[in-house]
């Protein structure tokens, strides 16, 4: 399972540092690009709760080799991509993978491993492993887009993935499946259609060809009804994506759209320091990867002093600090871009980002837990993954979308995307500042 989550982990950032060179391969810019970033975590997030519910309607051993299987065959179809279509269409089916195989292995560590010292081993090293497949995916896709050629970024993992299809062969029990509930496949598609409309929309009205110019206005006014109608579809389904209860909280969701918005920045940041070091310095996958090394180990080093410290601050400080930390960063990169600086220059920039995701997603997640029942922490969790992945997506589409769109001659698309992404972090601190929790609560959640 914790190779699972290696190899899941590190697609999220792995292709990062790859995109320069899969846009010379197929003959792409910086601003079709980032359909490499968000189709993987569009879909990823979008179906994560349907994935949660398939594992407890199906079994949990069937779906998960599902979704490692599915996985597996989109990493395959990912480095052999004759084009840039295949590929898109290929990220789009890994996003699906993991939100289909992700759930299941969760619940199949919780349940093999009784409560106590042995499931929190068990977890630790599961979250563990995630952390260190979000920081190696930077370093990683250098050295192998160096040395190999940015398709084995995908193929690598696919002999793994193998390996972990026959441990849960032989290794997991089977199950009876549970009795037949509706499912929200309405709901489901709806969410993922929203934001991918959505991109469909920025990325066209940023295109110079003209060929198709009622494309972006139809697909942007696409997104806006597909997210109306999941809101109509969640209000009367008998076994909604997310109840109408969880809204209830105010503090919960004040504290996921304030993930949103942070994760928008903090995903567009990794694009940024790719770009800025190949594509306006000339730097190599190699010598790019290379260069990320302080963000990598300062996220290690956040993930160890942040949940420490959390239970010194309260919530809301450790918010405010993480998002004030990534518009310093955010910052700091439209500075070094706007004076052509060395990469070594954007080192201050990397520690910040790092500080940010550090104390403000934590903190986040703690809050978007905060007082949940047996009944709706599932719920809670996956709600919280989501407006992470989702909200990294749709922020990368907008910022890096309208800043690096061919229509804006003139302007430094680095200085745009920065701007951009500093204006949501300003809504998301204003969000995070209202954001009020008992320190009854509190108190209990850390422990």
């Amino acid at each position: 399972m914790a190779m699972l989550q290696f190899f899941i982990a590190v697609d999220v950032t792995v292709v990062n540092v790859a995109l320069p060179s899969i846009g010379a391969d197929f003959g792409v810019d910086g601003h079709a690009l980032t359909w490499v970033v968000v189709g993987y975590t569009i879909t990823g997030g979008g179906l994560l709760m349907l994935g949660g519910r398939l594992g407890d309607v199906l079994g949990r051993r069937r779906i998960l080799l599902l979704g490692t299987t599915l996985f597996g065959a989109a990493s395959l179809l990912a480095g052999l991509a004759p084009s840039f279509a295949v590929l898109v269409t290929a990220r789009l089916l890994q996003g699906a993978g993991e939100a289909i195989a992700l759930p299941a292995a969760m619940a199949v560590i919780v349940l093999m491993f009784p409560e106590g010292p042995r499931r929190s081993r068990a977890l630790s090293v599961w979250a563990a492993v995630a952390s260190c497949g979000l920081v190696l995916g930077f370093v990683v896709s250098g050295i192998i887009t160096e040395l190999l050629g940015w398709r084995w970024i995908f193929l690598v993992s696919v002999p793994f993935i193998l390996v972990v299809l026959a441990a849960v062969i032989f290794l997991v029990p089977s199950e009876r499946p549970a009795e037949p509930t509706p499912l929200d496949l309405p709901g489901s598609l709806l969410l993922i259609a929203a934001p991918l409309l959505f991109t469909l929309g920025v990325v066209a009205a940023g295109e110079t060809d003209g060929t198709l110019p009622w494309l972006p206005p139809v697909a942007l006014v696409g997104a806006v009804a597909a997210g109306a109608l999941f809101v109509a579809v969640e209000r009367r389904s008998l076994k909604p994506l997310v109840p109408l209860r969880f809204f209830r909280n105010r503090a919960r969701v004040l504290a996921n759209l304030a993930t949103a918005l942070l994760s928008a920045a903090l995903s567009t940041s990794f694009l940024l320091f790719t770009y800025y070091l190949q594509d306006r310095l000339g730097a190599g996958p190699l010598q790019a990867g290379l260069t990320m090394l302080p963000l990598a180990v300062s996220l290690i080093v956040a993930s160890v002093l942040v949940p420490r410290l959390l239970g010194r601050w309260n919530a809301r400080a450790c918010v405010l600090a993480g998002i004030g930390f990534t518009m310093l960063a955010m910052a700091a990169i439209a500075l070094v871009s706007h004076l052509g600086a060395t990469g070594l220059a954007m080192a201050p920039a990397m520690m910040l980002i790092a500080a940010g995701m550090g104390f403000g997603i934590v903190g986040l997640q703690y809050v978007a837990v905060t007082g949940v029942t047996e009944v709706d922490a599932g719920i809670a969790s996956g709600v919280q993954r989501a407006a992470d992945q989702l909200g990294g997506s749709t922020g990368v589409t907008l910022y890096v979308g309208i800043g690096f769109a061919p229509t804006k001659d003139g302007t430094d698309p680095f200085l745009a995307s920065s701007f951009l992404a500093i204006a949501g972090l300003a809504a998301a601190g204003f969000v995070a500042w209202r954001i009020s929790l008992p320190a009854a609560e509190m108190e209990e959640t850390l422990g």
